[in-house]
């Protein structure tokens, strides 16, 4: 057991040095889609119908609805997977909210496999801007800042970093990562588990250009 958790918490750090280099593309996400229901979403989607349903699409998109710093204080706890796309265009290219649902519907049995739930990972940032969290029952500890901008946010420890991007959601908030970083995590710790291996969620990168997956957060 110590040695799953040694070889999970390394894995955990490929995933944060790796989202780090994901900085470029939030500051172009933020300058593009910097209202809600704007741009190509307002004026492509909004004929689709109610206000509510242009919102939903763009929680989709990171960075069309900014978050404060005082809006991510507290603990979030993880309870289903979650998607964002970098940009409205790559959103509207996927298929909008019907693609969304199809990489939820595919992350859901691999984080199950995996041994995901609200009691082993969770997020609790401080206002001092402190914060611990456990992914997967791996816990981590140090630093984080938030760049309204961007949508990013970054978490520094001792040994690590790592970066991400928050989107508002009805229930609370979604952190997303680089796909293939995540789940090339999540593929080392099924295998040391003894789970099966994750081929369909190995292809999400591939088959959802500019899709960013992880976690859909609740307080």
């Amino acid at each position: 057991m110590k040695k799953i958790t040694i070889i999970g918490a390394a894995c955990l750090c490929m995933l944060m040095s790796g989202c780090g280099a994901l900085g470029t593309t939030g500051t172009t996400t933020g300058s593009t889609s910097s209202s809600n229901g704007g741009g190509l979403l307002g004026s492509v989607l909004g004929a689709l119908g109610s206000a509510s349903t242009v919102n939903s699409l763009a929680n989709l998109v990171i960075g069309s609805v900014k978050l404060s710093e005082s809006d991510l204080y507290g603990t979030w706890k993880y309870q289903e997977p979650a998607c964002a796309f970098t940009s409205e265009n790559l959103l509207a290219k996927a298929g909008g909210a019907v693609a969304a649902a199809q990489v939820n519907e595919k992350l859901l049995p691999a984080y199950n496999q995996v041994g995901i739930k609200s009691s082993n990972t969770y997020f609790t940032f401080n206002k001092d801007h402190s914060f611990e969290a456990k992914v997967n029952g791996i816990p981590l500890s140090g630093s984080w800042t938030y760049d309204q901008a961007t949508s990013a946010v970054k978490m520094k420890s001792l040994l690590m970093s790592m970066t991400g991007y928050v989107t508002r959601t009805t229930s609370g908030l979604s952190y997303t990562f680089e796909s293939k970083k995540l789940l090339t995590v999540l593929q080392t710790l099924s295998s040391l588990s003894g789970n099966s291996t994750l081929h369909t969620v190995g292809n999400l990168s591939k088959n959802y250009e500019g899709v960013r997956v992880g976690f859909d957060m609740k307080k």
